[in-house]
């Protein structure tokens, strides 16, 4: 399997205001061209283009090509599933949805804190061997946003997970609040290959700063923006697809074209790409090293690095981008950690950074100013 995966959750649209209003024609070119290149994997879900992805993978997919010439992955959503029977009537709604008689692959959608505690209440895992068993689904595995220490256990406990899809690109390598280097590490510790979702961050990394874009253009000038993003997961010995969100015909070209016959990439690459993250996060809001002196003692047990990570992480995202999953990622740090708003402004954190202390305390205060950020919104609540 080529190591690029088509993520049917940007389709081209007829309306850019209707996630619903996808354009069959254009898609169905797409999935041609895809195919017609090499690359067989296929990424859809429940709840994806309003819910619409899957009856368009049915129409632009799989009742115009032969069942065994592509591969096709769907997913359960937690958050739609409250009772056992749920996990049945979704999964065959989806059976029927795609027409594709049987999934190659199946994920339990989103795994973290709280999604996990739901998947093994309604003994999830255990349904999904199920279905491999009976010969519904060839290989099961999760989709995870959560911390390493959580993966980690996941996997000690389900040791029958073939894969597990992590959220992996060179802004979030190394970020403290989502872990993408830690979780890759942790999958490979467990001998389970990992399949990329968010290479470019929904956009994010194809809106690079001027300084990056020609630091990148001037080694490849044939070669866009994104694919820097892309190689980079590509790159990684135990990743095994690539997911892309392709929303129009120039994406999914621009994709193949140097995906079709990948090449890693070389230390000279490695370097830019290290030096590319130094300029984008030399702009971010809050510097911060992670070393979290500025924790020890804190009575609330407030992650404040982590915290600060993922408030870094989404200032850098795109305007554009409909979902960010920085509100996730906090939301379930919060099961082990205390809220940013439950800060009780005693000062001991003030003694390493004293910027923190006014930071958290401004928050609190300055709700008019909170409006249009997750994380300032979440301390408030």
């Amino acid at each position: 399997m080529k190591k690029l995966g088509f993520g049917l959750m940007r389709l081209p649209l007829l309306d850019q205001n209707d996630a619903g209003s996808i354009d069959i024609e254009e898609t169905k070119r797409m999935v041609d061209t895809f195919l017609e290149k090499g690359f067989t994997y296929f990424d859809t879900a429940w709840m994806y283009c309003a819910f619409k992805s899957e009856e368009a993978t049915k129409t632009a997919l799989v009742e115009r090509h032969p069942r065994d010439s592509f591969t096709l992955a769907d997913k359960l959503h937690a958050g739609f599933i409250e009772t056992k029977e749920d996990r049945d009537r979704i999964f065959n709604e989806q059976l029927r949805k795609t027409g594709a008689e049987y999934f190659d692959y199946y994920l339990l959608h989103d795994v973290g804190t709280d999604h996990y505690k739901k998947y093994t209440e309604l003994d999830c895992f255990t349904w999904l061997k199920d279905k491999k068993e009976k010969g519904l689904v060839k290989h099961i595995g999760f989709s995870f946003h959560d911390n390493a220490d959580l993966l980690e256990r996941v996997l000690s406990e389900h040791p029958e997970v073939e894969f597990v899809q992590l959220q992996l690109n060179y802004l979030d390598w190394e970020s403290e609040g989502v872990q993408s280097h830690k979780c890759y590490e942790t999958a490979v510790r467990h001998h389970v290959p990992v399949f990329v979702m968010e290479p470019v961050k929904g956009g994010t990394l194809a809106n690079v700063p001027d300084e990056v874009e020609e630091t990148f253009k001037s080694y490849h000038p044939d070669m866009s923006i994104p694919s820097w993003a892309i190689r980079f997961a590509a790159s990684l010995d135990n990743v095994q697809v690539v997911l892309s969100g392709m929303s129009n015909m120039e994406q999914l070209l621009d994709n193949t074209g140097y995906m079709e016959h990948f090449k890693p990439l070389n230390e000279e690459e490695q370097t830019l790409i290290k030096k590319a993250v130094d300029i984008i996060n030399s702009s971010i809001e809050i510097p911060c090293t992670g070393c979290f002196y500025c924790t020890e003692g804190c009575p609330m047990h407030i992650a404040i690095p982590k915290y600060f990570s993922l408030y870094n992480a989404d200032k850098q995202e795109v305007a554009t981008k409909s979902w960010r999953p920085q509100g996730e990622y906090y939301t379930r740090l919060t099961h082990t950690f205390g809220k940013a708003s439950e800060c009780i402004g005693c000062g001991q954190c003030e003694a390493h950074v004293h910027s923190i202390f006014q930071l958290l305390r401004t928050c609190k205060k300055s709700q008019n100013t909170l409006k249009n950020n997750f994380f300032l919104n979440i301390m408030v609540k």
